[in-house]
Protein backbone atom coordinates (compact mmCIF):
# COMPACT_ATOMS: atom_id res chain seq x y z
CA UNK A 1 0.00 0.00 0.00
CA UNK A 2 1.45 3.42 -0.69
CA UNK A 3 1.33 6.02 1.88
CA UNK A 4 2.53 9.21 0.34
CA UNK A 5 5.85 10.72 0.72
CA UNK A 6 4.98 13.39 2.55
CA UNK A 7 7.23 15.30 5.54
CA UNK A 8 6.34 16.10 8.62
CA UNK A 9 7.24 19.83 7.56
CA UNK A 10 4.89 19.62 4.59
CA UNK A 11 2.38 18.85 7.38
CA UNK A 12 2.81 21.00 9.73
CA UNK A 13 2.85 23.86 7.12
CA UNK A 14 -0.26 22.56 5.57
CA UNK A 15 -1.89 22.92 8.81
CA UNK A 16 -0.84 26.25 9.86
CA UNK A 17 -1.61 27.44 6.66
CA UNK A 18 -5.53 26.02 7.14
CA UNK A 19 -6.28 28.09 9.62
CA UNK A 20 -7.46 25.40 11.73
CA UNK A 21 -8.33 26.01 15.30
CA UNK A 22 -5.61 26.75 18.07
CA UNK A 23 -6.08 23.19 19.91
CA UNK A 24 -5.67 21.17 16.59
CA UNK A 25 -2.40 23.03 15.26
CA UNK A 26 -1.11 22.57 18.47
CA UNK A 27 -1.75 19.20 18.88
CA UNK A 28 -0.21 18.53 15.19
CA UNK A 29 3.16 20.18 16.05
CA UNK A 30 3.23 18.05 19.37
CA UNK A 31 3.02 14.90 17.16
CA UNK A 32 5.06 15.97 14.98
CA UNK A 33 7.91 17.09 17.82
CA UNK A 34 7.50 13.33 18.69
CA UNK A 35 8.13 11.84 15.30
CA UNK A 36 11.45 13.87 15.59
CA UNK A 37 12.46 11.76 18.11
CA UNK A 38 11.96 8.83 16.28
CA UNK A 39 8.12 7.83 17.13
CA UNK A 40 6.24 7.20 13.66
CA UNK A 41 2.75 9.50 14.40
CA UNK A 42 2.41 11.39 11.22
CA UNK A 43 -0.87 13.09 10.24
CA UNK A 44 -3.35 11.54 7.91
CA UNK A 45 -1.93 13.34 5.27
CA UNK A 46 1.42 10.91 5.40
CA UNK A 47 0.13 7.57 6.25
CA UNK A 48 -3.33 6.52 4.15
CA UNK A 49 -2.89 5.52 0.56
CA UNK A 50 -3.81 8.58 -2.06
CA UNK A 51 -3.27 8.60 -5.99
CA UNK A 52 -5.43 12.17 -5.75
CA UNK A 53 -4.37 15.23 -4.75
CA UNK A 54 -5.61 15.52 -0.67
CA UNK A 55 -5.30 18.64 0.56
CA UNK A 56 -7.59 19.22 4.78
CA UNK A 57 -9.78 22.00 4.55
CA UNK A 58 -10.65 22.33 8.17
CA UNK A 59 -14.35 22.40 9.43
CA UNK A 60 -16.20 24.56 11.49
CA UNK A 61 -14.97 25.49 14.47
CA UNK A 62 -17.49 25.19 17.44
CA UNK A 63 -16.62 25.14 21.30
CA UNK A 64 -15.86 22.38 22.99
CA UNK A 65 -16.19 23.36 26.36
CA UNK A 66 -18.40 21.05 28.58
CA UNK A 67 -21.69 22.16 29.64
CA UNK A 68 -21.80 19.54 32.16
CA UNK A 69 -19.78 16.58 33.30
CA UNK A 70 -22.97 14.33 31.67
CA UNK A 71 -22.97 16.19 28.30
CA UNK A 72 -19.61 17.75 27.26
CA UNK A 73 -19.18 18.62 23.24
CA UNK A 74 -17.09 16.65 21.73
CA UNK A 75 -13.74 17.67 21.05
CA UNK A 76 -13.52 19.57 17.26
CA UNK A 77 -11.24 17.59 15.24
CA UNK A 78 -9.64 17.68 11.97
CA UNK A 79 -11.42 16.17 9.16
CA UNK A 80 -7.91 14.52 7.64
CA UNK A 81 -6.89 14.61 3.83
CA UNK A 82 -9.77 12.46 3.04
CA UNK A 83 -13.70 13.54 3.55
CA UNK A 84 -15.12 13.29 0.12
CA UNK A 85 -17.01 16.01 1.28
CA UNK A 86 -16.43 18.44 -1.63
CA UNK A 87 -13.73 20.44 0.18
CA UNK A 88 -10.55 19.10 -1.61
CA UNK A 89 -10.07 16.51 -4.59
CA UNK A 90 -8.83 13.01 -4.92
CA UNK A 91 -7.78 11.24 -8.29
CA UNK A 92 -10.89 12.12 -10.40
CA UNK A 93 -11.33 15.82 -9.45
CA UNK A 94 -13.08 17.76 -6.52
CA UNK A 95 -14.32 14.19 -4.01
CA UNK A 96 -17.82 14.92 -2.85
CA UNK A 97 -20.14 11.68 -1.56
CA UNK A 98 -22.23 14.04 -0.31
CA UNK A 99 -23.74 14.05 -3.21
CA UNK A 100 -24.39 10.55 -4.27
CA UNK A 101 -27.29 8.87 -4.73
CA UNK A 102 -27.97 6.35 -2.84
CA UNK A 103 -25.43 8.09 0.34
CA UNK A 104 -28.67 8.33 2.71
CA UNK A 105 -28.45 4.81 4.02
CA UNK A 106 -27.48 2.86 7.18
CA UNK A 107 -25.29 -0.12 5.19
CA UNK A 108 -22.10 1.53 3.86
CA UNK A 109 -20.09 -1.59 3.26
CA UNK A 110 -21.28 -0.94 -0.53
CA UNK A 111 -20.30 1.41 -3.09
CA UNK A 112 -23.30 3.16 -4.34
CA UNK A 113 -24.01 5.05 -7.65
CA UNK A 114 -22.68 2.50 -10.36
CA UNK A 115 -19.96 1.83 -8.04
CA UNK A 116 -19.97 -1.98 -7.38
CA UNK A 117 -17.19 -2.28 -4.76
CA UNK A 118 -17.83 -4.12 -1.17
CA UNK A 119 -15.72 -3.31 1.83
CA UNK A 120 -14.59 -7.06 3.18
CA UNK A 121 -13.71 -7.38 7.37
CA UNK A 122 -15.17 -8.14 10.91
CA UNK A 123 -18.92 -6.57 10.66
CA UNK A 124 -18.82 -3.92 12.80
CA UNK A 125 -22.31 -1.72 14.05
CA UNK A 126 -21.92 1.70 15.18
CA UNK A 127 -24.75 3.05 16.93
CA UNK A 128 -24.24 6.70 18.07
CA UNK A 129 -26.48 9.26 20.14
CA UNK A 130 -26.78 12.60 19.31
CA UNK A 131 -27.55 15.35 22.15
CA UNK A 132 -27.90 18.71 22.19
CA UNK A 133 -25.27 20.22 25.42
CA UNK A 134 -27.18 23.57 24.76
CA UNK A 135 -30.26 21.71 25.82
CA UNK A 136 -29.53 20.05 28.96
CA UNK A 137 -28.62 16.70 26.60
CA UNK A 138 -32.10 16.79 24.89
CA UNK A 139 -31.97 14.03 22.00
CA UNK A 140 -30.92 16.35 18.72
CA UNK A 141 -33.80 14.81 16.61
CA UNK A 142 -33.45 15.49 13.18
CA UNK A 143 -29.40 16.30 13.21
CA UNK A 144 -27.39 14.64 10.67
CA UNK A 145 -24.38 12.53 10.96
CA UNK A 146 -22.10 11.86 7.47
CA UNK A 147 -19.48 9.17 8.32
CA UNK A 148 -16.64 7.68 6.91
CA UNK A 149 -13.49 5.55 7.88
CA UNK A 150 -10.96 3.76 5.72
CA UNK A 151 -11.06 -0.10 4.62
CA UNK A 152 -9.17 -3.71 6.14
CA UNK A 153 -6.24 -2.58 4.04
CA UNK A 154 -6.31 1.16 5.24
CA UNK A 155 -7.09 2.74 2.16
CA UNK A 156 -9.95 5.73 1.70
CA UNK A 157 -12.27 5.36 -0.91
CA UNK A 158 -12.62 7.77 -3.66
CA UNK A 159 -8.75 8.61 -2.45
CA UNK A 160 -6.24 5.62 -2.30
CA UNK A 161 -4.69 3.36 -4.97
CA UNK A 162 -6.71 0.91 -6.23
CA UNK A 163 -10.38 2.22 -4.77
CA UNK A 164 -10.36 5.85 -6.37
CA UNK A 165 -13.51 4.68 -7.95
CA UNK A 166 -15.30 3.57 -5.09
CA UNK A 167 -17.25 5.14 -2.49
CA UNK A 168 -18.03 2.70 0.47
CA UNK A 169 -17.60 3.29 3.73
CA UNK A 170 -19.25 6.38 3.44
CA UNK A 171 -22.59 7.30 4.25
CA UNK A 172 -25.25 9.68 5.60
CA UNK A 173 -27.87 9.09 8.31
CA UNK A 174 -30.50 11.94 10.19
CA UNK A 175 -30.75 11.26 13.37
CA UNK A 176 -34.21 9.63 14.76
CA UNK A 177 -36.55 11.26 17.89
CA UNK A 178 -34.37 9.72 20.21
CA UNK A 179 -31.24 11.28 18.30
CA UNK A 180 -29.48 8.31 17.35
CA UNK A 181 -28.37 6.97 13.69
CA UNK A 182 -26.98 3.53 13.10
CA UNK A 183 -23.97 2.25 10.50
CA UNK A 184 -23.66 -1.38 9.25
CA UNK A 185 -19.80 -1.36 8.55
CA UNK A 186 -16.54 -3.27 8.72
CA UNK A 187 -14.18 -2.72 11.53
CA UNK A 188 -11.64 0.13 10.22
CA UNK A 189 -8.07 -1.21 10.13
CA UNK A 190 -4.92 0.53 11.36
CA UNK A 191 -2.94 2.14 9.19
CA UNK A 192 1.05 3.37 10.37
CA UNK A 193 0.99 6.58 12.45
CA UNK A 194 -2.71 6.58 13.75
CA UNK A 195 -4.69 4.74 15.98
CA UNK A 196 -7.42 2.91 14.63
CA UNK A 197 -10.18 5.51 13.98
CA UNK A 198 -13.74 6.98 12.55
CA UNK A 199 -14.26 10.38 11.31
CA UNK A 200 -17.73 11.96 11.20
CA UNK A 201 -18.91 15.39 10.73
CA UNK A 202 -22.65 17.02 12.25
CA UNK A 203 -25.34 18.77 10.09
CA UNK A 204 -28.11 20.72 11.90
CA UNK A 205 -30.48 18.59 9.35
CA UNK A 206 -30.53 16.32 6.45
CA UNK A 207 -31.60 18.88 3.63
CA UNK A 208 -28.41 21.22 4.88
CA UNK A 209 -25.82 17.31 4.65
CA UNK A 210 -25.08 18.25 1.17
CA UNK A 211 -23.00 20.78 1.25
CA UNK A 212 -19.98 20.97 3.65
CA UNK A 213 -20.01 24.63 4.81
CA UNK A 214 -23.38 23.79 6.89
CA UNK A 215 -21.61 21.06 9.08
CA UNK A 216 -21.36 22.56 12.59
CA UNK A 217 -19.76 19.73 13.72
CA UNK A 218 -16.11 17.59 12.44
CA UNK A 219 -14.33 15.09 14.85
CA UNK A 220 -13.78 11.56 15.16
CA UNK A 221 -13.78 8.48 17.51
CA UNK A 222 -11.46 5.51 18.23
CA UNK A 223 -12.00 2.24 19.84
CA UNK A 224 -10.22 0.53 23.23
CA UNK A 225 -7.04 -0.78 22.45
CA UNK A 226 -7.90 -4.37 22.98
CA UNK A 227 -11.12 -4.76 20.75
CA UNK A 228 -8.81 -3.57 18.15
CA UNK A 229 -6.28 -6.57 19.07
CA UNK A 230 -8.64 -8.58 18.81
CA UNK A 231 -10.53 -7.65 15.77
CA UNK A 232 -7.23 -7.87 13.93
CA UNK A 233 -6.81 -11.51 14.31
CA UNK A 234 -9.21 -12.17 11.78
CA UNK A 235 -8.44 -12.79 8.40
CA UNK A 236 -7.39 -9.80 6.11
CA UNK A 237 -5.88 -7.40 8.83
CA UNK A 238 -2.03 -9.04 8.59
CA UNK A 239 -0.79 -5.28 8.30
CA UNK A 240 -3.07 -3.74 11.07
CA UNK A 241 -1.50 -5.88 13.53
CA UNK A 242 1.95 -4.52 13.08
CA UNK A 243 1.01 -1.21 12.60
CA UNK A 244 -1.17 -1.09 16.01
CA UNK A 245 1.77 -2.55 17.84
CA UNK A 246 3.85 1.17 17.07
CA UNK A 247 0.92 3.20 17.80
CA UNK A 248 -0.98 4.16 20.96
CA UNK A 249 -3.13 6.73 22.07
CA UNK A 250 -0.40 8.79 24.13
CA UNK A 251 1.62 9.22 20.21
CA UNK A 252 -1.92 9.46 17.83
CA UNK A 253 -1.63 12.84 16.67
CA UNK A 254 -5.35 13.17 17.48
CA UNK A 255 -5.97 11.80 20.69
CA UNK A 256 -2.92 12.15 22.44
CA UNK A 257 -4.98 14.98 24.46
CA UNK A 258 -7.20 12.74 25.92
CA UNK A 259 -10.12 10.47 24.10
CA UNK A 260 -12.63 9.81 26.83
CA UNK A 261 -15.14 11.75 25.14
CA UNK A 262 -14.10 9.66 21.99
CA UNK A 263 -13.50 6.31 22.68
CA UNK A 264 -16.72 4.28 21.64
CA UNK A 265 -17.99 1.31 23.85
CA UNK A 266 -17.82 -1.84 21.84
CA UNK A 267 -19.24 -5.14 22.78
CA UNK A 268 -19.31 -8.34 20.32
CA UNK A 269 -16.02 -10.93 19.21
CA UNK A 270 -14.76 -11.55 16.10
CA UNK A 271 -17.24 -14.22 15.21
CA UNK A 272 -20.27 -12.61 16.16
CA UNK A 273 -19.55 -9.12 14.53
CA UNK A 274 -19.09 -5.67 17.25
CA UNK A 275 -21.33 -2.90 18.46
CA UNK A 276 -19.75 0.45 19.32
CA UNK A 277 -21.66 2.93 20.76
CA UNK A 278 -21.00 6.82 21.54
CA UNK A 279 -22.49 9.54 22.85
CA UNK A 280 -22.00 12.85 20.53
CA UNK A 281 -22.43 16.35 22.41
CA UNK A 282 -23.24 18.94 19.94
CA UNK A 283 -24.06 22.38 20.36
CA UNK A 284 -27.06 23.46 18.20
Amino acid sequence: MDHGHHTLFDDVAKMLASGADRRQSMRWLLAGAASLGGVSCGGEGTTAAASGTATTTPATTTTTTPVSSACAVIPEETGGPYPADGTNSGANGVANALTLTGIVRSDIRASVAGATGVAQGVPLTIKLKLVNAGANCASAAGATVYLWHCDRDGNYSLYSSGVTGENYLRGVQEADADGAVTFTTIFPGCYTGRMPHVHFEVYPTLAKSTLAAHRIKTSQFTFPAATSTEAYTASGYTSSVRNLANISLATDNVFSDGATLQTAAVTGTVATGYVATLQVGVSL
